[in-house]
């Protein structure tokens, strides 16, 4: 497979851009950067600084992957520290011998991960092979000496490409607009997009981690939340985003009661900040395209979706029985979809009888737990499992340490912080229609939770 891509290198295009993008001394300073797969095999590999020799990979292999135990994502051997982030059977490692900001190095392989996924999908081993052409231009064009520069996936898609090479004619045309899009003052976007049909879409994804008690009690409880944002709209719109009237995100401020409190924000680069902190609206210009808006933390005012009351009793020796029930906490017009329970069992069970109204439930020997999948529980309702697993007789008696229940479910056009998207509006010169839509725009996905019994 062979790709072709406008621009090869910093050298086609002018000056002017290279020197634009200029990173402060202590950013993140990467020596080199690696792609391993589950077997420890290089399938990237890229040396940025001569303080480092490829063979350092090696280290990284012994230390980290053929080590059986749990490891810091940081590893620090002498001088040398690995940064490594797992991507589903790949581990993603930027090597530095300086003091580099860990948390910058960690968003540059996040970055890198995420633009992989917009060029072609799921990153995997096998992906990664077909397209190591495209990954080696991405990571030589996002990182100049050591040093991350332009990361904007939309950006890089106007001279990377996977299309056929334009003429020699086009070409310089082409690096003037490249130059001016990535120096301008929204380097995200450049200014000549055209849709016919004008829309903007917007979903806030939440996901929470929650611990609960056999008794009900709530022991841990927050969400980490996004607004994702896909924009085809034409031109350079400006773009205002209402959030809650009641919303804190200093804890010094002194909030309603039923204000919405947040931990932390992040914004894209394209929000004006100013206006947000005096006015709490959005003012941006929006890349084309989808792009992450705004991620924030929440662990204050929870609003907890589903409740799983655990009923567990040790009959003798011989059987352990459960009754498992599950409620929800919200409104009748709304549903919990693709729930799925997954209940520990003593290590000497041997049989389970399950009994469910809703739903189907089984017992899986080799996890040892009763996996309870229910496809829809409607606001309002309390659905039950009952269950009785026999034990084989052991000599010596261990007492059962009663691991975690684990309930994943998606409860859509429900946020668990309160967070909600009071308004939307889009200007532009040209003062075309848009279309908003925001029938998710209070969706929480991929909720979970763990309850202790």
């Amino acid at each position: 497979m062979t790709y072709h891509v406008i621009s090869r290198s910093f050298a086609s295009l002018p000056c002017s851009r290279r020197a634009s993008l200029q990173i402060p001394s202590g950013y993140a300073m990467i020596s080199a950067f690696f792609i391993f797969n589950q077997k420890g095999e290089v399938l990237i590999s890229r040396i940025y600084r001569p303080d480092v020799r490829r063979s350092i990979s090696d280290v990284f292999r012994i230390q980290v992957i053929s080590s059986s135990e749990v490891r810091s994502p940081i590893v620090t051997l002498g001088s040398t520290s690995f940064f490594h982030v797992r991507v589903n059977n790949l581990y993603l490692v930027a090597v530095t011998k300086n003091n580099a900001n860990a948390a910058l190095v960690f968003e540059f392989c996040y970055r890198l991960n995420s633009i992989c996924r917009s060029y072609f999908g799921k990153v995997d081993e096998e992906s990664v092979k077909n397209n190591f052409v495209l990954i080696y231009e991405l990571i030589d064009e996002i990182v100049d000496f050591g040093y991350p520069q332009n990361s904007e996936a939309d950006t890089l898609k106007t001279y990377i490409t996977t299309e056929s090479i334009v003429s020699s004619a086009i070409a310089p045309e082409e690096s003037s607009r490249i130059t001016t899009q990535a120096t301008g003052a929204t380097s995200w976007r450049r200014n000549d997009v055209k849709y016919k049909k004008n829309e903007a879409f917007v979903d806030v994804v939440e996901t929470i981690n929650l611990s609960m008690s056999a008794k009900g009690t709530v022991l841990r409880a927050d969400v980490d939340g996004s607004i994702q944002m896909r924009a085809y709209l034409s031109g350079t719109p400006e773009c205002k985003f209402g959030l809650n009237d009641k919303l804190v995100i200093d804890k010094s401020e002194k909030g309603a009661i039923d204000a919405v409190e947040l931990d932390d924000c992040r914004f894209h680069q394209c929000v004006r900040l100013n206006e947000f902190d005096s006015t709490r609206t959005i003012s941006f210009i929006p890349p084309d395209g989808e792009f992450e808006l705004m991620s924030y933390r929440s662990t204050t005012n929870v609003k907890l979706p589903l409740k799983v009351i655990p009923t567990v009793t040790e009959v003798g020796r011989t059987q352990v029985t459960y009754v498992i029930a599950v409620k929800t906490n919200f409104g009748n017009k709304l549903s919990a979809t693709n729930v799925v329970l997954r209940i520990p069992t003593p290590l000497n069970t041997t049989t389970v009888d399950c009994k469910v109204q809703n739903g189907k439930a089984k017992y899986a020997p080799s996890e040892n737990v009763i996996i309870w999948k229910i496809p829809r529980v409607q606001g309002g309702q309390e659905v039950t499992l009952t269950a009785t697993a026999d034990l084989t007789s052991t000599t010596n008696r261990t007492v059962w340490a009663r691991p975690p229940i684990d309930v994943d479910f998606q409860v859509l056009m429900f946020t668990a912080s309160g967070l909600i998207v009071r308004f939307l509006k889009v200007f532009e010169k040209g003062n075309y229609h848009s279309v908003k839509w925001s029938d998710s725009e209070r969706r929480g996905d991929g909720l979970s939770s763990r309850l202790q019994f």
